[in-house]
């Protein structure tokens, strides 16, 4: 097995610019080929799980050029009932949230397809979007193993009829897919969330002029109207992929680190307020973009910084459940005790999260259990001085690798972790932008 080492040096130092926001692009080309017309995403981020979006589309029958050197991505729609039936199934490898979202687009079409999916993807559950999904007229035929469902799943979509849903766990996955859906449904689709989750599809399809409100934590979407292009939109950076960058440039001393244009949208802002609460050396400058775009945007400056334990409830998790892996990190490294309330959605990532990172922060000398309460999975970390190097793994993982390499690079000796090319799966370029700053 090859492995991959780093070691402690100086600070990050420098200016860096990351890739578009993966949640925003998927739900961009998704809508895109569902409105009239040519649609530029800008932006655009081509790490592996974009581009199953992207493929999928296209074999579905719409046309969509990439220009790599800018990353730009340009979508020429034909609206809602446009699509075509794919000449064989339509594999998404290892992106979740295409296998979800493509649910709910295909839950609408008269015709049907067979969604496949890599290794990991295929242990990941289901139910929890094909249940409403069927409720509202899909047929859906599933692996199922001990009451869940799990890929390949074939999908007939059907004359759809709007439902009310309540989702029972807080999902914007299973949300989406619902207001993909209810798009070619007859009537209201009322989707009803226990907690607010990222609001990137309702932000979406109002700029493609969707029939679509929001009423607390209730979102109506009526069907059978056609979206409306808005000709080009621009994708800010995504701030998953610079929590690694805000928490590195924390825990490594004489570090300072700006990070440009990035999504400051509300719904995501969980990892800044986690951040901030444990005295974070963060400054946010808000911008405005020339251009569409939905979404809030910044610079973000971070730097140096002794940072405090913290206790997060579970009502904060949908926040920032991508950014909880760093997150441990910093825990590891702060002054007093972090505790992570109801985290168990971390077991059903593309690996088990909970387990990657219990294993690999113990290897390097950190104090953290995991403690059951009920039904509710709580993580405490006691700060320590210093994490030592170690052989650790990335289970595969993209979120688990970038984490590991922060933490490898605050940690004295050398650090030695199996598999980055996972990496690819969001942020192909990270290394190269890490290196940029040593």
């Amino acid at each position: 097995m090859r492995f991959f080492g780093l070691s402690s040096g100086p600070g990050l130092q420098g200016e860096i610019s990351i890739p578009g926001d993966k949640s925003i692009a998927h739900r961009a080309v998704i809508l895109s080929a569902l409105a009239q017309g040519q649609t530029t995403v800008k932006n655009f981020p081509l790490n592996e799980d974009c581009l199953a979006t992207a493929n999928a589309v296209k074999k579905l029958g719409i046309k969509i050029t990439l220009n790599r050197a800018s990353c730009q991505a340009t979508v020429f729609g034909r609206r809602l009932l446009g699509l075509n039936r794919p000449k064989g199934a339509i594999c998404v490898k290892e992106s979740g949230t295409t296998f979800r979202l493509l649910l709910g687009l295909l839950a609408g079409q008269d015709f049907g397809t067979k969604l496949n999916a890599g290794d990991s993807l295929r242990h990941r559950p289901m139910l929890r979007v094909i249940k409403p999904l069927r409720l509202m007229g899909a047929q859906i035929n599933s692996k199922m193993i001990g009451g869940e469902e799990y890929p390949p799943i074939v999908i007939r979509g059907a004359n759809l009829t709007a439902i009310t849903y309540r989702l029972p766990v807080a999902s914007a996955q299973v949300k989406s897919a619902l207001l993909l859906a209810g798009l070619f449904a007859c009537g209201e689709t009322k989707v009803i969330e226990p907690l607010k989750t990222r609001d990137h599809t309702e932000r979406m399809l109002k700029l493609f002029k969707a029939d679509l409100k929001v009423r607390g934590n209730t979102i109506i979407i009526k069907g059978g109207k056609e979206l409306i292009s808005p000709r080009a939109l621009y994708i800010p950076a995504d701030i998953s992929s610079a929590a690694f960058f805000m928490v590195g440039a924390n825990i490594i001393p004489d570090s300072r680190v700006l990070i440009k244009k990035v999504s400051l949208n509300p719904s995501r802002l969980g990892v800044v307020k986690v951040l901030n609460k444990m005295g974070a050396g963060l400054k946010i400058k808000r911008l405005k973009l020339s251009g569409r775009g939905n979404e809030p945007t910044g610079d973000i400056l971070a730097s140096s910084k002794i940072l405090r334990g913290v206790r997060i409830k579970k009502s904060e998790i949908p926040s920032l459940i991508d950014e909880l892996p760093i997150l441990m990190v910093a825990a590891c490294l702060a002054k007093g005790v972090s505790v992570f309330e109801g985290v168990s959605e971390l077991r059903v990532k593309e690996t088990d999260r909970i387990k990657s990172m219990l294993v690999n922060l113990t290897k390097m000398g950190a104090k953290i259990k995991v403690v059951k309460s009920g039904k509710q999975e709580n993580i405490i970390i006691k700060g320590v001085k210093g994490l030592r190097a170690a052989r650790v793994s990335s289970f595969g993982d993209h979120r688990t690798a970038m984490s590991m390499i922060i933490a490898g690079l605050a940690a004295s000796g050398e650090t030695y972790i199996d598999n980055v090319t996972c990496i690819n799966k969001s942020f192909p370029a990270f290394l190269k932008t890490l290196n940029s700053l040593t």
